[in-house]
């Protein structure tokens, strides 16, 4: 019954397809993609493959968006770690340089 009814809905997506013909009226062809929803008002509904593809994709898109989630995490963790480094590194010479003054200032008096 479920499949049925998904079937039956699939076909109302073909109206989109009518869309399509904005872009004849305003000379925008950005439109024209809605006319691939007409082939979806003459389909039989939902194929085994095309589930089987459908999920694929998504489960494809889960990983890839993941993958990026983590790689950018790490590029902004690896920002900050260089950018608190770069802050300690220069307090560091800082300090060093002003000790090297005040040694050489002790010896020369």
């Amino acid at each position: 019954m479920v499949k049925e009814m998904r079937g039956n809905l699939m076909g109302y997506l073909g109206f989109l397809g009518f869309l399509g013909l904005l872009g004849f009226i305003t000379d925008n062809p950005g439109f024209f993609g809605f006319f691939g929803f007409l082939s979806s008002m003459w389909g039989r509904g939902s194929d085994e493959r095309v589930d089987q593809n459908v999920n694929r994709a998504c489960r494809n898109a889960f990983v890839f968006t993941m993958a990026a989630s983590a790689l950018l995490f790490s590029y902004i963790a690896t920002l900050r770690t260089a950018v608190s480094l770069r802050t300690a590194l220069f307090e560091l010479f800082q300090l060093y340089s002003w000790q090297y003054q005040s040694q050489s200032c002790l010896l020369a008096v």
